[in-house]
This record gives C-alpha cells, sequence and structure tokens, in this order.
C-alpha cells in the first residue's frame, strides 16, 4: 500500500506561509527589543507581570504562570527571582495546597507595568495595527483565532490576556 503523499503548499499558500513565518521571527524580537531599550525588562518578563496583574488579587500559582507566559517552570523561576529581587514579585507557599508556590505582583511591580505599558502597546500599535486597515485587523483577530483553536483545540484562557 503506497503512503499518503504529502499535500505540499500551492505557491501562494508557500508565500502566505513565509510571510508569517517571518512575522513570527521577527515581531517577538522586535517586542522584546522596545522592551529591554525602554524598561530594561525581556517580553517574557512583561509577560508575567501581566498575567500576574490581571489575576485575582494579583496572584498566581507559578504553574499557572509558566502556563500563562508559555515558559517552563525553571525559566518561570528565575524570572520571578529576578523580579523579587527588584522588588517586583514575591512568593509564597499556596495556603490552600503547600505543593504549590504562589507568585505575587507588588506594588512596586504594578507600578513597573503600568511605566512599561505604554511604550509596549504603542510598539503593539506601530508595528502590527498601523499597518493595517480596520477591516484587516478584524480579519487579523479572526485568523488569529482560528489559527489558534487549530493549535491549542483545548481553548485554553492564554489568548485573551497576552499581549
Amino acid at each position: 500500500m503506497d503512503a499518503q503523499q504529502p499535500r505540499w503548499l500551492a505557491d501562494d499558500e508557500m508565500q502566505t506561509w513565509l510571510a508569517l513565518a517571518r512575522v513570527l521571527i521577527r515581531l517577538p524580537a522586535a517586542l522584546d527589543d522596545q522592551l529591554q531599550r525602554d524598561a530594561g525588562i525581556s517580553h517574557f518578563e512583561y509577560q508575567v507581570l501581566v498575567g500576574l496583574s490581571g489575576a485575582p488579587e494579583r496572584t498566581l500559582r507559578m504553574s499557572s504562570l509558566a502556563v500563562f507566559a508559555n515558559g517552563s517552570l525553571s525559566r518561570l523561576s528565575h524570572v520571578v527571582g529576578r523580579m523579587e529581587k527588584a522588588g517586583w514579585a514575591r512568593r509564597t507557599p499556596d495556603p490552600t495546597d503547600g505543593r504549590y508556590t504562589l507568585a505575587i505582583l507588588t506594588d512596586a511591580g504594578w507600578d513597573k507595568l503600568v511605566a512599561t505599558a505604554p511604550g509596549h502597546v504603542e510598539a503593539v500599535r506601530a508595528l502590527v495595527f498601523d499597518p493595517l486597515t480596520r477591516a484587516q485587523q478584524r480579519q487579523l483577530g479572526d485568523i488569529g483565532r482560528r489559527i489558534s483553536r487549530a493549535v491549542d483545540p483545548a481553548g485554553s484562557h492564554l489568548d485573551e490576556l497576552s499581549t
């Protein structure tokens, strides 16, 4: 029995894929560069601040925060350790289940996020929204949600909060 042939991309599909691949590579780097330059933090660190800021009482289990920020628990632990030294976060055992550790955004961490967000939002606007028409922006949202559902059929809550 013959093995099923690959469904090769048509020329126009290949061009679309290559354009998306360039965005997937270059956009995160551009956002990281802006945050490093203007706020001295990485995009991952910004995502951690955002995740904590949107959580009830600015508190999340480290394991949930790692999922939200799309990083390993080890990477998150190092980042939160640096944030603790800066006074932006603290860790404490989860009082409901001591097997877990909670990360808590401090007032200083909130202040860091508030100071950082305007520059980051301006970069997102300049790099993503300004080049597009309103109709294209809506299409991009629809496309992003469709691809996200294909990548994550379980429909994790991560897409609603991250920027």
